[in-house]
């Protein structure tokens, strides 16, 4: 198999593609602060059910093993007050209709930025291991 062809491989490309995608967003949501009636946009991202679930092919679902009758079957748990669902209304609405929140814009910028930092150290981590596989290491 081709280290290209690896599901780590393919993971942190897919990933990095992603952030990078997300950047020009968050870039485009900065550059328009100022332009009436604006809304922030922003990717939506890959959770993690999905990708246990079998986003690289693999069977999905991840088995609960139950070694005893006393052990908890893996029923999901309840909790009164809290929802799933994400909150949709601006925090502020600027008098022109803008809803661009410039410190929400840059710090999920800056998160970007970080998770791009991340994801290509792992990607030189990665191409060093099979370097190192390989015997070419220079």
């Amino acid at each position: 198999m081709l280290p290209t062809k690896t599901p780590l491989f393919q993971l942190i490309s897919a990933r990095m593609g992603w952030l990078s995608q997300r950047q020009g967003i968050l870039n485009q949501n900065i550059a328009n602060a100022d332009t009436p009636d604006y809304r922030p946009r922003d990717l939506r991202a890959d959770d993690f059910e999905r990708l246990a679930a079998g986003a690289l092919g693999r069977p999905s679902g991840i088995p609960v093993d139950r070694t005893h009758d006393a052990h908890l079957g893996g029923a999901p748990v309840v909790r009164v007050g809290l929802t799933g669902q994400a909150h949709d209304s601006a925090f502020e609405v600027a008098p022109d209709g803008n809803e661009v929140i410039l410190e929400e814009q840059m710090a999920k910028s800056a998160q970007t930025a970080l998770d791009h930092q991340l994801a290509s150290n792992l990607y030189r981590k990665y191409v060093g291991m099979v370097r190192i596989a390989l015997g070419t290491q220079s």
